[in-house]
């Protein structure tokens, strides 16, 4: 089954308005037309509205980096899906190791923001992955299939085949180091054989697989051409339009 490449990049809590909407029509300028890769920009929340203005009419999507699950109400300071496709976004990323560790996130948190994702017709970007104490000791598939298991809690098939999982290993991120290609492909192979034992090989054979952790123009095209990587979750290589088109073009 051929599933299109998704490149992501997440600009966490950067750039100030200026530089957001330059770094966005660095990127649409600079999209090949022959690109076949699908491409999303997750600015911070702030600059959601000055980005969507960049990439309206373009191929180019837009992301929120975070949801809080309630329709409505006094919840001060948060952002709802409704108010995500309210301003342009079809794709948010949820559970990110940043939030889960600082934010004190569970799974259980996740996975309500992934069923308000999907009630408000955004698709989900489901982050996962461990730590380098966890890797070193050999818990790696097991805090993997926890993490997945509880963030995807009463998801059915009908719906599991529109979200996108994220595999960033905690150690690789913003630490210049990345996963082998090897490494990556095993994990990614572990999570595709979890989601087809839970909604079947076809629903999983659709789901797309992204690797984020110091994913740069030099290491992205053999990480991409692993058979269960679908695509990448980028940070730091996302905020230079010259990087992050070198990432999308090895898709």
């Amino acid at each position: 089954m051929t599933r299109r490449t998704l490149i992501a990049g997440n600009w966490k809590m950067n750039t100030r308005r200026q530089a957001a909407t330059e770094l966005a029509r660095g990127v649409v300028d600079g999209l090949s037309e022959s690109s076949q890769v699908e491409v999303v920009l997750c600015p911070p929340a702030v600059y959601l509205g000055a980005v969507a203005e960049c990439v309206v009419g373009t191929p180019v999507g837009l992301g929120g980096q975070n949801l809080y699950a309630e329709a409505d109400g006094a919840f001060t300071g948060e952002v709802n899906a409704g108010m995500l496709t309210d301003i342009g976004c079809g794709y948010v990323i949820l559970g990110h190791s940043e939030r889960r560790q600082l934010m004190g996130e569970t799974d259980a948190d996740v996975s309500k923001k992934l069923h308000a994702a999907l009630a408000g017709n955004l698709v989900p970007i489901v982050c996962v992955g461990e730590t380098q104490e966890q890797r070193e000791n050999g818990e790696t598939e097991q805090v993997v299939s926890d993490q997945l298991k509880g963030s995807l809690a009463g998801l059915d098939e009908a719906r599991a085949a529109g979200i996108v999982i994220a595999y960033e290993p905690v150690w690789a991120i913003g630490t210049g180091l990345t996963a082998s290609p090897e490494q990556a492909e095993a994990v990614h192979a572990f999570i595709r054989q979890l989601l087809s034992d839970d909604f079947g090989e076809d629903v999983a054979g659709q789901i797309r697989l992204q690797y984020g952790g110091s994913v740069k123009p030099g290491n992205a095209a053999e990480l991409l051409s692993q058979k269960n990587i679908d695509g990448a979750l980028v940070g730091g290589a996302s905020l230079k339009a010259e990087d992050f088109l070198g990432i999308i073009a090895a898709g």
